[in-house]
């Protein structure tokens, strides 16, 4: 399935004179759809009524709306022209989505109605509403054309940062169609797929796995709003789904909604297999679910500045449980400290390099050069591989903490409690949780003769951040263990919780 077309513009236009007919989007919770030439046509008046909008090529266009048919349409509006898509995490708080918006240099921002409360009172550049794409009908169909190739920005999407502010990473046209193919021939996906995109938009597993690659491989994607446990099985059933891109959370949720299997009277019999990723599935639920649900649980890896992908178990037999698979077409290796390839078995960073890489860290050039240092992309995660082949990820170079899928970073938390003004000193670190693998945990030492209550210190936190990121337990303690240099002591810190549970 290899294309001539080198960017998303010339990709999209060409499924649509092959399959003009065939349904390409389905919305799944107002019974909207679109062939694969009604997409087209929808996408070429968004892209014409940013144009009008001043929207040039090389132009950001920030995207702060729902998962919706809209959504996806936004975003090859954008790439129709060569603009920037700049996905926002709607689950940020208004500061928060000022600094995305703002250090991305958007040039418009594509928001839906319900989040104006949220944005109101912050500088932003000009707004347009995009709760339907209706609004488009008056223009026109026909665009003019635009000179794209695979080097060219399609996203700048934020990655949390070590630095407590987010980082912009630049993906192009080319990694995009590549990350799409990798995963359409790695996991066998072709014209009689459908797959469910039920992961938010503002992350690249649900614009790579399951819309990208919808695309690439003449399938069918349909949108639902968000990840609802009561209704997923009948979403399942009546979409006829082949496919889902999912983290642990979902699966766990499931389980405990359905701990006897899919509802009588729904058909999951189409369906292939789950996708998982964003962190490592427990061997139990990946266990449980297999079983309850009689539906494989396919483990991948990567990351925001790998487009998406860049492994991925074998959708069959030949999967390792307990690992994220084998590369899917990109190169992957683990180094020492000197980088240098370890031996299999041994601990080491993993390194990735290939055509689905992003192209750097947007106007961060000491940041980009640190992430490809020696030509390989360094993420911070140590991993091994085995014999076979197979990686495992062991644990994380950085402090990062991984909840319900969603990346945070301590720094950034940490940040905001010193502006408390009873607190002296504060640390937060990432704690064991059934449910989303991990949580938030700050331990906290108060200022002489000043108090602060547990409750005050999480809501002083939720007014700054999205609650997603806000402890949610909070320990007082009489130090900060530290080492000799003054560095944070993570593992005394770890003790500290376990003794206090």
């Amino acid at each position: 399935m290899k294309l001539k077309s080198n960017n998303l513009r010339g990709l999209l236009e060409r499924r649509a004179a092959e399959n003009s007919e065939k349904k390409f989007l389905f919305s799944e919770d107002d019974g909207r759809s679109w062939t694969y030439s009604e997409f087209n046509k929808a996408v070429n008046r968004a892209a014409n009524m940013l144009a009008e909008n001043d929207v040039k090529k090389g132009n950001v266009v920030s995207l702060l709306m729902p998962n919706s048919a809209e959504y996806i349409i936004a975003y090859f509006a954008c790439w129709k022209i060569g603009a920037l898509a700049g996905p926002v995490n709607f689950l940020l708080k208004a500061e928060e989505i000022e600094f995305v918006v703002g250090n991305s240099e958007a040039k418009l921002l594509l928001v839906n109605s319900q989040f104006r409360a949220t944005i109101e009172k912050i500088k932003l550049p000009k707004i347009i509403e995009f709760d339907d794409e209706a609004v488009t009908n008056n223009f026109s169909e026909n665009l003019v054309k635009t000179q794209l190739n695979q080097n060219d920005e399609a996203i700048i999407i934020y990655t949390s940062g070590t630095t407590g502010k987010p980082k912009g990473c630049l993906l192009t046209h080319g990694n995009l169609i590549a990350n799409a193919r990798q995963i359409t021939e790695w996991l066998a996906f072709d014209e009689n797929d459908r797959l469910l995109t039920i992961m938010p938009l503002f992350h690249m597993n649900a614009v790579s796995v399951t819309t990208m690659t919808a695309l690439y491989a003449s399938a069918s994607t349909v949108v639902s709003p968000k990840f609802s446990a009561s209704r997923f099985w009948q979403i399942i059933s009546d979409h006829k789904i082949t496919s889902f891109g999912s983290v642990a959370t979902m699966l766990s949720m499931l389980l405990q909604k359905y701990p006897n299997g899919v509802p009588k009277g729904l058909n999951q019999d189409h369906l292939r297999f789950a996708m998982c990723g964003s962190a490592p599935v427990p061997a139990e639920v990946l266990k449980n679910f297999e079983e309850t649900f009689n539906c494989l649980v396919i483990e991948g890896y990567g990351l925001s500045e790998s487009t998406c992908r860049s492994t991925f178990n074998p959708p069959n037999e030949n999967r390792r449980i307990g690992s994220c698979g084998k590369p899917i077409g990109n190169e992957m290796k683990i180094f020492d400290e000197n980088d240098n390839e370890v031996a299999n078995g041994e601990l080491g960073e993993i390194v990735l390099r290939g055509e689905n890489i992003f192209k750097g860290y947007f106007k961060n050039a000491e940041a980009t050069a640190k992430a490809f240092q020696n030509g390989w992309f360094h993420t911070g995660d140590i991993g091994y591989r085995d014999a076979d082949g197979f990686f495992y990820i062991a644990d994380r170079k950085s402090d990062m903490i991984i909840r319900g899928g969603e990346n945070i970073y301590p720094r950034e938390i940490d940040e905001l409690l010193y502006l408390h003004p009873a607190i002296e000193s504060a640390a937060v670190i990432g704690v064991p949780d059934k449910l989303y693998g991990e949580e938030v945990a700050a331990f906290v030492v108060l200022k002489d003769g000043a108090s602060a209550s547990r409750e005050e210190i999480i809501n002083f936190c939720r007014t700054k951040l999205a609650d997603y990121k806000c402890p949610k337990t909070v320990y007082f303690v009489a130090d900060i263990p530290k080492g000799a240099t003054g560095k944070l002591l993570k593992r005394e810190l770890a003790r500290l919780y376990a003794g206090n549970k």
